[in-house]
């Protein structure tokens, strides 16, 4: 072998041997993000698992309180006014009975049957009906410069007229008189 040939090899060899180190030196690098991939990946599965369990206990506490809420007429009437005054779902036009009883998690069925047991109103849309009325007279008395649409649009009512009934059967007078009678010292 010539001495040009030897150089050659050895001028390989380092570059070579440069090579390995780089090599080397991005195999530590993806072994080290593998290892804080496979941390990471760990820490989200026991997270995952976590939640699970988490989700499992509160659907098995929500299961135990509707239990509980099924067995106590009267408890029950307190949950529908504790949970309508906290959500005021009642106030949209498209809550119903269905609704309601989603919002309590008990049937319909259930619900119907409570109401005609346990309500002076006798059926779920009746006690609906006047929460909206009851929110309308307390509008008509607070807030003279809502116009009666916007008053009955914002209690949940599909029509004036709807209202206009409502009022009427409950106090004798329209809600534009109604309105007067409360707000004329104003």
């Amino acid at each position: 072998m010539t001495e040009k040939e030897i150089k050659q090899i050895q001028a390989e060899n380092e570059r070579l041997k440069a090579e390995n180190a780089k090599l080397h030196s991005e195999m530590l690098r993806l072994v080290s993000r593998n290892l804080d991939l496979s941390e990471r990946l760990e820490e989200d599965t026991e997270l995952r698992r976590r939640e699970e369990v988490a989700r499992m206990l509160m659907e098995e506490n929500v299961d135990r309180q509707r239990q509980a809420d099924l067995q106590d007429d009267s408890q029950l009437m307190a949950l529908i006014d504790l949970r309508l005054e906290e959500k005021r779902s009642h106030l949209d036009p498209n809550f119903g009975p269905q609704q309601l009883a989603e919002l309590l998690g008990v049937s319909e069925r259930r619900l119907v049957k409570l109401f005609r047991n346990k309500s002076i109103y006798r059926t779920p849309e009746a006690y609906i009906d006047n929460l909206r009325t009851l929110n309308a007279m307390r509008l008509l008395r607070t807030q003279p410069n809502y116009s009666i649409a916007a008053i009955a649009e914002a209690s949940g009512f599909n029509h004036v007229r709807t209202l206009q009934r409502r009022i009427m059967d409950i106090v004798g007078m329209t809600p534009a008189e109604y309105r007067v009678l409360f707000t004329k010292d104003m």
